[in-house]
């Protein structure tokens, strides 16, 4: 018997929350259902913030559900203001639709846009730019409780430093597109992250009060670290989907450095792997673990950035692990041999700053080839090791460095 997408989600850790869940699983039981996922354009590349949201969008597509892709670059003019304690930087016109057009290209590697149950990409700005003020607030605004609205967590973090009514409009455009996708390809459900819970949920309910039909809500998993701190920050800032913003080497090795307790959870969320592959590779708590890591940064890698990439990346990886120097990939900086370690860890990106890199070499866990150094101005030249190095921090990060 094929087996409900929700019990798939739910095994591999994706659900957070949702709503008439019986009712949701037979509908989805019995027919091809339209949903959508919304991306705010607010960059000119996907994160990993949005890797577990577009994988259950190609979990729910392989069990036959019709994925709709809606790129915000109507509700991008506002900003989302959940989860942030400050107003976002308002953007042109312009830049959203450059930002929209890199996604479109990004999100082809993950969900078909061709074939059955084939995804469609759409914009808010399509409907949200021509609405006449006064008729949405006529037809929507007497759906909304502001005093329910207040009470909402995306609201909460806001009251510190004040909610504008900007942004207080958000959700109710974040409920008219659920509406309006509704109306337009019959889409039933929305799916998001949990911190878009109140806003997902005030689109369904508007659907059953205004249509009198049923409207589900589902959000997912936040990637954390063991502390509850979001993953996915790297000493360059957010870890990209953009191959020019984050290379493939990087992506690799960050997801090669997990955790050992988040392996089998990103394991489940981040790729496809078998869930009983996934017990045998976790299953020991030992050195063991370091193959199901390098499993991990490989399957995730190769969907991101394609198989070649993700062998490429792989390659280098065990050459800077064990393997020969010869193999490694050189990081050619514009500083010479006479240049303090802080800068060129800095330069590397090894360090997001000198202070950092000056805290991390007074710890003793920077190297420079075998030479420990001992001070945050030392410099290759006075440590001996010449123009050409592996530049070691702590025991996870090796890189080969060139200089002038």
């Amino acid at each position: 018997m094929k087996k409900n997408i929700l019990d798939i989600l739910r095994e591999r850790g994706f659900i957070k929350q949702t709503v008439y869940e019986d009712d949701l699983r037979r509908l989805l039981d019995k027919e091809s259902v339209p949903f959508y996922v919304g991306f705010d354009p607010t960059a000119d590349s996907l994160h990993i913030g949005h890797y577990i949201p577009i994988m259950a969008m190609a979990h729910m597509q392989r069990a036959g559900h019709k994925p709709i892709a809606l790129i915000g670059g109507g509700t991008a003019m506002i900003g989302d203001p959940s989860g942030r304690t400050d107003m976002r930087q308002m953007m042109t016109k312009q830049t959203i639709e450059n930002n929209c057009k890199a996604f479109v290209k990004q999100m082809s590697r993950f969900i078909r846009f061709e074939g059955e149950n084939a995804a469609i990409m759409v914009n808010n700005a399509d409907w949200l730019a021509p609405l006449n003020y006064i008729d949405f607030l006529r037809e929507f605004g007497v759906y909304f409780s502001v005093n329910k609205m207040l009470s909402c967590d995306c609201f909460k973090t806001r009251y510190e430093r004040g909610l504008n009514f900007l942004e207080f409009n958000y959700m109710l455009m974040q409920a008219y597109d659920f509406y309006v996708l509704f109306k337009k390809y019959g889409c039933r459900l929305e799916l998001g992250g949990n911190d878009q819970w109140s806003n997902i949920l005030a689109g369904a309910d508007v659907i059953r009060r205004k249509e009198s039909e049923d409207a589900y809500a589902m959000t997912f998993t936040l990637l954390e670290t063991s502390d509850g701190k979001k993953m996915g920050k790297t000493a360059k800032g957010a870890l990209w989907l953009d191959p020019d913003k984050t290379s493939p080497y990087e992506f690799y090795q960050y997801f090669r450095n997990v955790e050992d307790a988040k392996t089998a959870e990103c394991l489940k969320l981040l790729t496809f792997v078998e869930l009983d592959e996934i017990q045998s590779l976790t299953a020991h708590n030992d050195e063991r673990m370091n193959a199901a890591k390098e499993r991990l940064a490989y399957e995730v890698t190769a969907l991101v950035h394609g198989k070649e990439a993700a062998e490429a990346a792989q390659n280098q990886a065990r050459a800077a692990f064990g393997g020969s120097e010869s193999d490694m990939q050189t990081l050619e900086l514009d500083l010479t041999a006479d240049s303090p370690i802080v800068d060129i860890m800095t330069a590397a990106k090894v360090a997001a700053s000198k202070s950092e890199a000056r805290r991390l070499i007074e710890g003793g866990g920077v190297r420079l080839g075998d030479v420990k150094a001992a001070a945050a101005y030392d410099t290759p030249e006075s440590l001996g090791v010449g123009k050409v190095f592996v530049l070691h921090k702590g025991k996870k990060v090796r890189v080969k460095i060139s200089l002038k």
